[in-house]
């Protein structure tokens, strides 16, 4: 092929839509750009010839007289047809692609590396520089079509959901000044398009330009308190029911639910407007502080900073995060991105556990054995402790985890078991926080904000638990599950779909009437995530409490209801049992802003983070 000319004329395209045979080669998409430019540049001389720049005169030619044509090298199709091929053999869910790239004038195709089923941002600079014969330590800014700074937090996400094509500048002063006076198209910068006597406001909006030229001077910078509040402030007097959302927080020091989403929606418009349909993750991150510095009482002190709620830069969730990806979706192609940092698991995670004082091999062995068998309490205790790490670790081994409970029988008649091996895990202190804060700190709080909540029938019979009745549940039981009311299910399950919260509240806690069969209970009901079993005459008066696990149940210690909770919480970390799916927000709330675990690593919705703050800026 040194030597040889490789050419595409109308008699080699097909017949079902004049497709030019190279669909093998670079895959279907990049086929279909090249015969749409094709088809653009032969319009009527049926009869010309689309040459390839494999041939060192023509090629020279065909570039000059096409300028906007792409010069296609031979290595480019040995390599990116032995690439694709591995990539299909391989069963990879992410192909390397090809772009077009601008670098002083000089177009070519590049293609862009995957690293760790993404798009790579670094990996794509060096092959550019690369084909560009760019010196070593060339400083490159990469830019979009039209002109906007595309970095690489962004990189990936831009190249799935456009059709994309790139200009680099290079550190060289006098290319860099031609490139920033020239190519930066009047979209971008909407003070350029005003008239020669500029005024000190835009004809449109009536925003100031000192407020424009900050929010570009935000693409490479770090965001700072007062620029972004004044970003946020500026957007909602600009916009259409902006000033309401400012009337109410200053009346009540919050947003319902109804002005929340309408702040982000205003939020996201204006940054969409600004920075187009991806925008850098600094410009999320300054609207996200932006409305926790207007709006103080809205700040997660939980969270590292305390607005991810709006915006978590970690994981890039937040409710602007998913009204953007509303936006995209519904103006374009939209692809799922992979979330980029990795979150510990709660329950479900193995933890580090001192060897002191733990048995292992024949001694471990023997100390289950002599548990099976025992009935002395104090016996019981000690072995179970001695043998915890040996019970954490069959926990998370599939082939053992389902027999625990027959391995370790005493859970079923010896209350404080979990408790014990809950502080082996975390301490006393944590230990002891839901017993200690929730009757004090978060049942009337939870309360105070439920009331506030639409009218249900649900809701109303759990606050009217909270008065003395004797068919509503008990009041430390109906204080739990209205939580739940305001942190409802917001997944869709397999067999029911999206439950409501009536349903999910039935699986936090059970009732059975005194004199039933517990076991026969257990088998109708078939759940197989933890919940608790309240028995009793009547809801609102329970003898009773244990704990379900396995279709098992194992006697809570306490007899109130917030302490039998506890013991329903602590099972899941005891046992290593997964949150019920529709329960998650309720479990993740009680896991870190009740008991304080994993902080800052939990994943939480930003709905946990919301109703956190709430909870503990109410005032009663």
């Amino acid at each position: 092929m040194d030597s040889t000319e490789a050419s595409v004329t109308h008699s080699e395209l097909t017949d079902a839509g004049h497709q030019p045979v190279v669909d093998c080669v670079f895959g279907k998409e990049w086929s279909m750009n090249m015969w749409r430019h094709e088809e653009s540049i032969v319009g009527p001389h049926e009869n010309e010839h689309v040459v390839s720049s494999v041939t060192t005169t023509e090629s020279a030619n065909l570039l000059h007289e096409k300028p906007d044509m792409v010069p296609i090298k031979e290595e480019m199709f040995e390599d990116c047809y032995g690439r694709n091929k591995t990539e299909e053999d391989q069963g990879n869910s992410l192909r390397e692609m090809l772009v077009q790239v601008e670098c002083k004038g000089d177009p070519k195709w590049i293609r862009i590396p995957v690293k760790n089923d993404c798009y790579d941002f670094d990996e794509f600079i060096i092959e550019a520089s690369t084909k560009y014969n760019l010196p070593r330590g060339t400083s490159v800014v990469l830019k979009d079509s039209e002109g906007f700074n595309v970095d690489a937090d962004v990189f990936d996400e831009l190249v799935r959901t456009t059709n994309v094509s790139f200009k680099i500048l290079c550190s060289d002063k006098s290319d860099y000044v031609v490139q920033d006076e020239s190519e930066i198209s009047v979209s971008s910068c909407p003070e350029l398009s005003s008239s020669s006597g500029k005024s000190k406001y835009s004809d449109s909006t009536g925003i100031p330009q000192s407020v424009k030229t900050r929010k570009r001077q935000l693409l490479e910078e770090n965001p700072d308190c007062k620029v972004a509040k004044d970003l946020v402030y500026t957007a909602l007097h600009s916009k259409l029911g902006g000033f309401d959302i400012l009337k109410e927080y200053k009346q009540t020091n919050k947003l319902s639910d109804k002005t929340r989403r309408k702040l982000v929606n205003i939020l996201v418009a204006d940054m969409v407007e600004s920075h187009g349909r991806i925008p850098p993750v600094n410009i999320r991150i300054c609207y996200a502080l932006g409305i926790i510095t207007l709006f103080p009482h809205l700040k997660d002190k939980c969270s590292p900073s305390g607005y991810e709620q709006y915006y978590d830069p970690r994981s890039g969730l937040g409710y602007l995060a998913y009204r953007l990806k509303t936006v995209q979706r519904n103006s374009g192609n939209h692809c799922k991105v992979a979330s980029k940092f990795v979150y510990q698991d709660g329950p479900k995670t193995l933890r580090e556990i001192s060897s002191s004082e733990q048995l292992s091999g024949d001694e471990c062995t023997e100390a289950i054995s002599l548990m099976k068998h025992s009935t002395d309490k104090t016996v019981i205790m000690e072995r179970m402790r001695a043998t915890f790490k040996y019970r954490q670790n069959a926990m998370h081994d599939p082939e053992k985890s389902s027999s625990i409970l027959d391995d370790f029988p005493r859970f079923l008649d010896t209350p404080g078991l979990i408790d014990q091996d809950f502080k082996m895990l975390f301490g006393d202190e944590i230990s002891s926080k839901f017993v200690s804060d929730w009757p004090t700190f978060y049942k009337p709080r939870i309360i105070a904000n439920c009331r506030n909540l639409p009218f249900g029938v649900h809701v109303d019979d759990l606050l009217f638990g909270q008065q003395e009745s004797d068919y509503g549940w008990d009041s430390d039981v109906a204080a739990i599950l209205l939580l739940v009311q305001l942190l409802p299910p917001t997944v869709k399950t397999r067999k029911f779909g999206k439950i409501s919260t009536a349903l999910a509240a039935g699986r936090v806690v059970k009732f059975m009437k005194v004199g039933m069969n517990i076991n026969g209970f257990l088998e109708q009901v078939g759940s197989t995530k933890p919940f608790l079993l309240c028995v009793g005459e009547t809801r609102s008066s329970i003898q009773k409490f244990y704990v379900i696990v396995d279709q098992k149940a194992i006697p809570c210690t306490m007899k109130t209801a917030f302490a039998a909770f506890d013991e329903l919480f602590k099972a899941h970390f005891v046992f290593a049992a997964s949150y019920d799916e529709a329960l998650y927000n309720f479990y993740t709330f009680i896991q870190t802003t009740v008991y304080g675990i994993d902080v800052g690593t939990a994943k939480e919705s930003p709905r946990v983070k919301e109703i956190r703050v709430r909870i503990q800026n109410t005032e009663l």
